[in-house]
């Protein structure tokens, strides 16, 4: 006769686990959601005097300083070594093999690379353009003041 021998605790574990991390997982969300609100309006958006050092933070969590261009710079230096290294694999099966690779290889990168740094130049010189193109607010003279009161 054939037996089912099932670990019924370890499935109920597992059970448990699961709805242990659907809660946590809620939960988290719920916190995210209030937290990711509640910095942003009293933290970004707030006029309050900070240190040099949460200046920073706030001027990161803005979006004022951007962090893509160096991960990009150290991306493209860690694909094109790997590239020049890994093409050593193709010299026992095909030497020409191993010369495309070695020479196209970083030049491929390097044109993805530029490609992305180009983007990265518009909306630098685009945020340029807007903060020396927006309108000074108007202050009025003292006969315009007059004239309201």
């Amino acid at each position: 006769m054939y037996y089912n021998n099932y670990d019924y605790d370890s499935i109920d574990r597992v059970v448990e686990t699961g709805q242990a991390m659907a809660v946590w997982t809620i939960v988290a969300l719920i916190l995210a959601i209030v937290g990711g609100i509640l910095v942003y309006f009293l933290f970004i958006k707030g006029n309050q005097k900070l240190s040099k050092g949460l200046k920073t933070l706030k001027d990161l969590l803005d979006f004022k300083i951007m962090l893509i261009e160096p991960i990009l710079k150290i991306l493209y230096l860690i694909v094109t070594i790997f590239i020049i290294l890994f093409s050593f694999n193709f010299i026992a099966v095909n030497f020409l093999v191993f010369l495309l690779f070695l020479i196209l290889g970083p030049v491929v990168v390097r044109l993805i690379y530029e490609g992305s740094l180009i983007l990265i130049m518009i909306w630098k010189n685009t945020k340029i353009i807007s903060e020396n193109t927006e309108k000074p607010k108007e202050k009025k003279s003292s006969n315009e003041k007059a004239k309201e009161d």
